[in-house]
Order: structure tokens, then sequence, then C-alpha cells
């Protein structure tokens, strides 16, 4: 393996108030074992709250006023939609695959249209901001991209956890374990067996 080469992608997922620059959603990533990420330098430059809030700021008003999707800014990649009245940014590392980050802030998006079915707007993502966390924790984790398709990441936040075995008819009673017991005798005689 090259040593520029490494799965950690996103340095950081932001959502932010697009009118006041208020901080909804911000989540910073750094390399696994402290190792800088390619072309970054350091391992987390943002490693304090103050410089986030600063790094932010800076962002949002590099922004504000631009129509693109894409700029380069304090030496990262940084890709960006307007949402109503919130700003969603991906920031990635300076040698960075651009699609790549691309397809995750649309998966990102989308996924946010599909869950909400409706516009996203800062109050919605406030009110679901378990289901904000949870669609982002299945597109990133630690800063590797896990999933881009937006119906997956939907399905898997949108469901309930669905049990294997209901607990209703688990007989707790002396004689339900004697039973579970001497099952379980009998299952290991015949793999004894069968494996002699």
């Amino acid at each position: 393996m090259s040593p520029g080469m490494t799965l950690f992608s996103v340095q950081a997922i932001l959502i932010l108030g697009a009118e006041d620059g208020s901080r909804i959603f911000a989540k910073y990533f750094s390399p696994a074992h402290g190792a800088p990420a390619a072309g970054s330098g350091s391992s987390n430059p943002y490693a304090d709250t103050k410089s986030q809030k600063a790094f932010e700021k800076g962002l949002l008003d590099k922004t504000a006023k631009q129509t693109g999707d894409i700029i380069l800014y304090d030496n990262r990649i940084v890709l960006y939609k307007m949402e109503s009245d919130v700003m969603i940014y991906i920031v990635g590392s300076l040698d960075e695959n651009e699609i790549l980050l691309y397809n995750t802030i649309i998966a990102l998006r989308d996924s946010l249209h599909l869950l909400f079915k409706q516009s996203v707007d800062k109050r919605t993502i406030i009110e679901n901001y378990d289901l904000v966390s949870l669609a982002i924790d299945e597109i990133v984790d630690d800063g590797i991209i896990l999933e881009t398709d937006p119906t997956i990441i939907m399905q898997r936040v949108s469901r309930a956890p669905t049990q294997d075995v209901q607990l209703g008819r688990i007989d707790l009673s002396e004689q339900g374990v004697n039973n579970l017991a001497q099952l379980g005798r009998s299952k290991l005689a015949d793999w004894l067996r069968q494996g002699l």
C-alpha cells in the first residue's frame, strides 16, 4: 500500500444555520491512531472548540455568496449544499477525491429528504436530531465513508430493531431450563458421534 493511501476521507461534517452561522451539527474526525491524514500535515488541526468555531465562521462567510458546490478553504476541499436555511458541509483533505466527497454530501442531503418527507430546514433537523445523527453515522464512521445510497441509509435509520427470538415464548421455569439443558446434551452427543 502506498504511504499516501488511506480510507480516511472525511475530516468534518457540518450543518450550520445559513442566516446566523449557528452550529446545528458538527462532527470532526481524526485519522486512526493519531496518524496524519494524507496532505493534512497534522492529525487534527481543529482540536478545540475555539478553532472549530473560527473555521466554521470563515467557511460560512466564504460560501454565503457562492453558487458552486466546491471550494478550497484553509488547505482543505469543502463541498457544500444549501438547503432552505441550513448549509451542509463535507470537509476533506487537499488530495482527496472530490467525486467521492460529492457523492457523500449528495447521499446526506437525499437521505435527509427521504427521512423527513418534507423540506430540510433548521427546525426539522433540530426536532429530528437523532435521525440526522444516525444517518451521518451510517454514511461516515471515523472519517471513512461507508455508504452513499440514500435509500439504504434511510432504511437503516428508520427501521425499528428486530428481535430474533420473542422473549414471551421462552420458558424460564425449572422444567424449561431442564428441557433446554437436555436438548443441549443431546445435540452435543450427536455432534461428537458425527465427528468420530
